[in-house]
């Protein structure tokens, strides 16, 4: 079984960079992919959710904070539960219910094998 802290960490240090160097785009996908990988275990789904209200607080992007709100509701019960939607972006921009493809290398990474 993956260590799903140490996946999300590896993804929050490219959120970081991306955001500490202003590249707004590429600490979203650093998010999303977070999320991704962390959505199973209830404090990384919850800890990726808050970052991404913390990234939409700093841009004013309004849809994005109500979209987070509405989803640190969510976050907890749905690890618990197995519930969370596998692959969800966990973006406002999608439903907060709708599963999407999982990246070959993320994949990979759930299975418990380092990517290429």
């Amino acid at each position: 079984m993956p260590d799903r802290r140490a996946l999300v960490e590896d993804e929050l240090v490219f959120y970081r960079q991306a955001r500490a160097g202003g590249d707004i785009a590429a600490a979203w996908a650093a998010l999303e992919r977070a999320h991704i990988l962390g959505q199973m275990d209830w404090w990384q789904h919850a800890r990726v959710h808050l970052l991404m209200l913390g990234l939409g607080l700093a841009i004013g992007d309004l849809r994005e904070i109500g979209g987070q709100l509405f989803r640190l509701v969510l976050a907890v019960p749905g690890s618990v539960t197995g519930k969370a939607p596998p692959g969800n972006s966990g973006r406002s921009n999608i439903s907060a219910f709708l599963p999407q493809p999982i990246a070959p290398d993320l994949a990979a990474k759930l299975n418990g094998h380092p990517s290429p």
